[in-house]
């Protein structure tokens, strides 16, 4: 059994899933065509989507082999298929030879984004790094506003120019001062544009050209920040994103608010590059290294093979 803070953020999930499960597996059902049809519709209802229809095919195939024989057989062969989906999702954050490690931070707005940023900078510092803040989200005087606010409560510094600003310009001065002070880490965050927006990609690339003036190799991180919540339509952020940017993490806010979980498979199909972190919570600490077999167990509630 899996428990702490991502057990608990992912109630709403696990229940959607497992009450679904306990009602397909109740009264002594066998295993038959019938209760796996009925297993599709509530995966792909689940927010599994494509990727619930497949693992209910891989059921088939496996029922008519003899493979898998009864009910209780079920769970520990879908845990199975979804660990193997998740290979290769863990990893750890970058860290540059030599100082500053540059991250970049892209994402709608109203994904998370700001808060994200603020608690990935609490987390590094909670590892004994050193960190600093560009303001490269300009459009926004909101945004700017929140992230100085947190910047201040955390007592790291941020560098920032007013509204609508170049963020290049902002993203050059955050660099030079990060070499300066010999910071850790550099977080830029960025505009919070519609994902449909052609001028992404231009941005973004400026960005990056006059971040590699002074360190070649980065950024080190481009993260991309998708909301948990919007299920369906985080996939198709990451899939317009991964157009826009060469993006090499994910970070999955607010998945304690929602029971569309799933769509992390689905997202992970469209853009196969790490998931970092999950944010868990609205506290300062509530952001957690992704880490596959706890997910997936905290999702099914595996415990001796059947759902709880």
């Amino acid at each position: 059994m899996v428990f702490g803070k991502l057990f608990g953020a992912l109630k709403k999930t696990r229940e959607a899933l497992t009450s679904g499960l306990q009602r397909l597996f109740s009264i002594g059902r066998k295993l038959d065509d019938q209760l796996l049809e009925e297993l599709e519709e509530l995966l792909y209802n689940s927010d599994l989507g494509p990727v619930g229809s497949r693992l209910v095919e891989d059921l088939k195939a496996a029922y008519k082999k003899r493979e898998i024989k009864e009910t209780g057989d079920v769970v520990p062969f879908l845990r199975q298929r979804l660990l193997t989906l998740l290979e290769g999702c863990e990893a750890p954050l970058a860290r540059a030879a030599q100082a500053p490690t540059v991250i970049l931070v892209v994402g709608v707005n109203g994904s998370g984004k700001t808060t994200s940023i603020a608690k990935l900078a609490r987390h590094l510092r909670s590892q004994g790094h050193t960190v600093m803040l560009g303001a490269g989200d300009t459009f926004r005087a909101a945004a700017v506003e929140q992230l100085t606010m947190w910047a201040e409560r955390l007592g790291i510094p941020i560098v920032k120019q007013g509204t609508g600003a170049d963020p290049a310009a902002v993203a050059f001065d955050a660099v030079s001062a990060a070499v300066a002070r010999k910071v850790d880490y550099l977080i830029l965050d960025t505009a919070g544009r519609l994902h449909t927006q052609k001028n992404l990609m231009t941005e973004l690339e400026k960005i990056v050209r006059v971040v590699r003036k002074q360190v070649p190799d980065a950024p080190h991180e481009t993260l991309l920040v998708l909301d948990g919540t919007t299920g369906q339509n985080a996939i198709r952020q990451a899939a317009e994103f991964a157009k826009a940017a060469p993006v090499s993490g994910l970070v999955l806010t607010k998945m304690d608010g929602t029971a569309k979980g799933g769509a992390l498979f689905g997202i992970r199909e469209v853009l196969p590059v790490p998931i970092k972190f999950l944010g868990v919570g609205e506290g300062m600490d509530d952001l957690e290294p992704f880490a596959v077999t706890a997910y997936v167990d905290a999702i099914l509630q595996f415990e001796r093979g059947a759902p709880a």
